[in-house]
């Protein structure tokens, strides 16, 4: 089938075909690359170390395979996610939904690997009478594994131990109490601060003529407001994907990136008042 394509347009999906191979298992890997690109792979389920999938052979019932790898521990993830935090550029990245290049070196500053680092950290069964393994069901899932850590990076998290949810919320924590501000506090304790004063209560009551209502108060002259490009363009959209509108779906995204784009750079030219609009479009073209 021609959508399978390479199993690996990301940097990430190719490492981990890389490493694979990097085993010795280049042969037997070839040998399920036809049966994945078939489509002989019916189902695959990721959850953390373990991997689940049903692959069609030439029998008529599908094989079960199972691949295990050991995840890494509370503790050790505890480790990685600090040394992530640790770093702007990871963190940002990250909460974007990507996947830095030099992420690795996270893991190997806490003596850990994101992939797997000998044929024996992962283990396999095949339900199939192929004595070989990887077989060619198990070699086939391999493949579909590096096709959908290349839609979502967060799936090799998952396949470590961790999911995309803890890891954000753990990231964001830590960027918290990097920044000063310490974790937020539970509601119950949060309720046991000093009550609010009576005249704190209340918003300030609106002007009486609705025409002052949108003129502008005392003191606004002194707010300002610097504004950058943010360190991921189009963040939401590259963290949330293309929509699930079929064969539609990639012309909806890039026609939302370009709306994003647009508004992005008019919101810079306003906020410097651009007289000089070629100054400000530049300026925010550099910092993109």
């Amino acid at each position: 089938m021609a959508s399978r394509r390479n199993f690996g347009s990301n940097w990430w999906a190719r490492r981990w075909l890389d490493v694979l191979e990097s085993f010795g298992w280049a042969s037997r890997l070839q040998r399920g690359r036809t049966y994945a690109r078939q489509g002989n792979v019916l189902s695959i389920d990721l959850a953390p170390g373990v991997v689940n999938a049903k692959v069609q052979g030439t029998r008529p019932g599908p094989y079960s395979v199972k691949i295990k790898i050991k995840p890494l521990s509370d503790g050790e993830w505890n480790r990685v996610i600090e040394a992530l935090a640790s770093q702007a550029a990871f963190a940002a990245r990250l909460l974007a939904g990507e996947m830095p290049e030099d992420i690795e070196t996270a893991f190997t500053g806490v003596s850990l690997s994101l992939f797997p680092r000998a044929a024996g950290d992962i283990v396999t069964s095949c339900s199939c009478p192929d004595w070989a393994n990887p077989c060619k069901h198990i070699a086939a899932v391999y493949y579909l594994l590096g096709e959908k850590f290349d839609s979502d990076p967060f799936l090799l998290f998952l396949l470590r131990g961790r999911e995309k949810e803890a890891i954000i919320r753990g990231l964001r924590e830590k960027r918290a109490a990097l920044a000063g501000g310490g974790p937020s506090l539970p509601v119950k304790e949060a309720e046991k601060k000093e009550p609010v004063a009576e005249e704190n209560r209340f918003p300030p009551e609106l002007p009486v003529n609705p025409v002052e209502f949108w003129q502008a108060g005392e003191g606004l002259t002194a707010f300002q407001v610097k504004m950058h490009p943010p360190a991921v363009p189009q963040g939401v959209l590259k963290r949330l994907g293309p929509p699930p509108l079929g064969r539609y779906a990639r012309d909806f995204y890039q026609l939302l990136n370009s709306y994003y784009r647009e508004i992005s750079r008019r919101a810079y030219e306003l906020a410097y008042d651009a007289g000089d609009g070629d100054a400000a479009n530049s300026s925010y073209a550099n910092g993109r």
